[in-house]
């Protein structure tokens, strides 16, 4: 006989003990029979696996664990009735706001807004004091069940909600929240009372598209961050100001790396600053090319759509190119390459392959071009013209592990060069995406040997894959504990088959080889991005683009600097000569400005004595007298090693 049937329902708690309750027995009362120091930490629960309300009654056998805020997913819950808290505090000072979409983010919370009017910093302090009241009033958040008829009545005046419910499955439970003065349409979790909120900050606000879609109203969006300990928020928000000062778009213009210009969006003109440094860390990636025999390839940039159609690409990724008119059709037939691996497969197939050549792999620096819509561009990081470090490995199945593990190497050795730590991530199929599942099944199955015979952690991303194949991606952590997806290894088991590539093997049968699309930095744009914060701007100095600025004391020593740099220059450091009328405090402080790793003073006993008084980025006041041999043989090992000093 059930639990149900004979008046009670069996509750299994995570040490494995198990209580008999009456049906619909709310997750609260069972921490208060567990005892009230749970009752009082608990947050939410998890039934069955699922975050539930505290309050929610338990109608059938479960299992259940009470959240406290010792569990990750009571932070997304206080998250999320943050947002709500937000809400009631607009529509007290906004009482016409349209309420849009409240979510809980990675490290906050947002909420969309109808309001005549973008918000201001003054509108974001009022609204942070009215939150504090909401909390103060202590007001429970109350789940009820409706039908879409008392749905549709309680949201009249809202016609963001009103959307929203109309595009509900006539199966689903609809569930609304109130806290206080304030109803929203939502599924929930939420904290049992505003109260429990108690340590959070409100930080920006942004036009942001109703769902989205760049053809919907514009509503105003507002940023924020929840957490349960002061310090916790207090940590948050100093990194956010780290974050700011690190800003490269801003470290961008004032280091003279690069700029960009109206005629031409979403794409960046270098400097000679800015060149410098992509042209190094080109020369880096193509020197731990060759190192891996890889081959150095160009292909056009522009294709007939009868490739991408080959590739899939017309059919899943058309929106994202830009299309050129062909003047005979008339119709826009041919497109600018977003990704350098048709023409690689292209090119593979232009000859036959023998298997003693595998694994071959092709790499290509090209230029690429997808057309990002326009909001979505911001600095280097999301651009419409950019650069890989691509590379497309063609090999036997039987070398996938292998390879697999000499490229996972080669990966985490460049972003060890840069002091970036790495983490590994599979991903599997996603919804859109081509090949049969059979196809999919055996990519996975070995992709994922692969990946654990190289003996890395890895966390799984499951329905992140590449439309045509499972693949590995690598999360850097930069100096202040940001993420960036950066790194990838993609097995696609569909290219051989849709280009009809081929290879003879050693039985002189022909066969299809396994392809594997490798990034290291990605685009090199965003990879700038993210080395300019990371660094500061103060690069290491094989990258800086500028390494010693030699300057001398008075013009008495300018033929003495100018031979200290010819020497540097013959060793092929990148110099320059502040030899300017300015003051020589006024010549330093505009090199730290700069931030050149090493200032090079030249005065009367140096010019004498063929030797330099060293000023090192980041040690203050402090000169080191060298002879210019032993600069040039120091700074020499640094560059060679790619030492991360200074």
């Amino acid at each position: 006989m059930s639990g149900i049937i004979s008046g009670v329902i069996r509750v299994t708690l995570p040490d494995g003990t198990q209580r008999e309750v009456p049906p619909g027995t709310t997750a609260r009362q069972i921490a208060e029979s567990i005892g009230p120091g749970l009752a009082r930490a608990a947050l939410a629960a998890r039934v069955n696996g699922a975050v539930w309300d505290l309050d929610r009654p338990i109608e059938g056998d479960a299992t259940l664990a009470i959240l406290t805020e010792r569990d990750p997913e009571a932070l997304e819950v206080l998250r999320h009735s943050s947002a709500h808290i937000l809400a009631t505090a607009v529509r007290e000072l906004f009482p016409s706001a349209g309420i849009g979409f409240g979510p809980p983010i990675e490290d906050g919370f947002y909420y969309d807004f109808q309001v005549d009017r973008p918000f201001t910093p003054e509108d974001l302090e009022r609204l942070e004091a009215k939150m504090a009241e909401v909390t103060q009033r202590d007001y429970p958040f109350v789940r009820e069940v409706v039908d879409r008829a008392e749905a549709n009545r309680r949201f009249a005046d809202d016609p963001l909600k009103l959307e929203r419910i109309s595009e509900l499955g006539d199966d689903e439970t609809i569930t609304i929240y109130t806290d206080g003065p304030f109803t929203d349409l939502c599924r929930g979790p939420h904290i049992p009372r505003t109260g429990r909120l108690k340590h959070f900050k409100l930080l920006s606000a942004a036009g942001a598209y109703w769902r989205g879609d760049e053809r919907r109203q514009m509503l105003q969006r507002i940023y924020g961050t929840a957490w349960f300990k002061k310090e916790e928020l207090d940590a948050y928000v100093h990194r956010l100001e780290e974050a700011r000062r690190r800003d490269h778009r801003r470290l961008g213009r004032e280091l003279e790396l690069f700029t960009f210009h109206h005629f031409a969006p979403g794409a960046p003109f270098w400097t000679d600053r800015g060149t410098t440094m992509v042209r190094v860390i080109n020369d880096y990636i193509r020197w731990l090319n060759q190192r891996a025999g890889y081959q150095e390839i160009k292909t056009p940039l522009l294709y007939n759509k009868g490739l991408w159609e080959i590739s899939g690409h017309w059919g899943k990724y058309r929106e994202n190119m830009f299309l050129v008119l062909d003047k005979e059709t008339g119709e826009h037939d041919f497109s600018l390459k977003p990704m350098n691996c048709p023409s690689h497969h292209v090119f593979f197939g232009m000859r036959k392959h023998s298997y003693r050549e595998l694994p071959l792999g092709y790499a290509t620096f090209d230029v690429l071009h997808r057309n990002e819509v326009s909001g979505a561009l911001g600095g280097l990081t999301r651009v419409r013209q950019f650069q890989q470090d691509d590379c497309h490995i063609y090999l036997m199945n039987s070398q996938l592990a292998d390879e697999v593990k000499r490229i996972a190497a080669m990966i985490l050795e460049v972003y060890q060069t840069f002091g970036l730590t790495a983490t590994a991530q599979f991903a599997t199929r996603p919804d859109q995406r081509i090949g049969d599942d059979a196809l999919w099944d055996r990519a996975e199955a070995d992709l994922r040997v692969a990946l654990e015979a190289t003996g890395l952690p890895y966390e799984l991303k499951v329905g992140d894959g590449a439309f045509y194949g499972p693949k590995i991606d690598f999360d850097v952590s930069d100096s202040i504990g940001r993420k960036w997806q950066l790194g990838t290894i993609q097995l696609d088991y569909n290219a051989a088959e849709r280009f009809d590539l081929t290879y003879i093997g050693e039985d002189n049968s022909e066969h299809r080889p396994v392809v594997i699309h490798r990034a290291m930095c990605g685009s090199f744009e965003r990879f700038m991005a993210i080395l300019i914060e990371h660094f500061a701007g103060a690069f290491p100095v094989w990258l800086a683009p500028e390494q010693v600025r030699v300057i001398p004391i008075s013009d008495a020593q300018t033929t003495a600097a100018r031979q200290v740099a010819d020497r540097l220059a013959a060793g092929e450091i990148r110099v320059h000569v502040d030899d300017r009328s300015e003051t020589l405090n006024y010549r330093i402080r505009e090199g730290e400005v700069w931030k050149v790793p090493y200032m090079a003073i030249v005065g009367q006993r140096e010019a004498e004595s063929d030797s330099l008084a060293l000023r090192v980025r980041g040690a203050g006041k402090k000169q080191e007298v060298m002879t210019t041999e032993a600069f040039l043989a120091r700074i020499g090992e640094e560059v060679r090693t790619r030492a991360l000093v200074p």
